[in-house]
């Protein structure tokens, strides 16, 4: 089972992180908070950092440095055109799969009503 839910929670990362920046722009740390909010993701620094570093690297987020009152400058990012075609895609794909998955969940397999 472990094996399982770590898959499925890498998977899930990228997509939370997209549906976050979706709402407006966060720095690093703010995001990394409040993807640990929720605790069936287990997230930490390690794995949020690099997935903000790819899909920036993609093209989906963009980046501002600004200056903060508390320590280094702040990487604030925010999702590009490119970012937000690509969650609106992955979220109607989320909603057909997790729509399937419940029929399938019901022994409806197939679309059957």
């Amino acid at each position: 089972m472990s094996t399982w839910v770590t898959q499925l929670r890498k998977g899930l990362i990228e997509f939370s992180i997209l549906n976050l920046l979706q709402h407006g722009e966060s720095y690093g740390y703010e995001i990394l908070q409040s993807l640990q909010q929720i605790d069936e993701l287990v997230v930490t620094d390690s794995t949020v950092y690099p997935i903000l570093s790819r899909l920036r690297k993609d093209g989906y987020l963009k980046v501002q440095v600004q200056p903060s009152t508390s320590g280094p400058p702040r990487r604030y990012f925010s999702l590009t055109a490119l970012g937000q075609q690509r969650i609106r895609e992955m979220n109607l794909y989320w909603d057909n799969l997790q729509s399937a998955i419940e029929k399938l969940k019901q022994g409806k397999p197939g679309g059957e009503s």
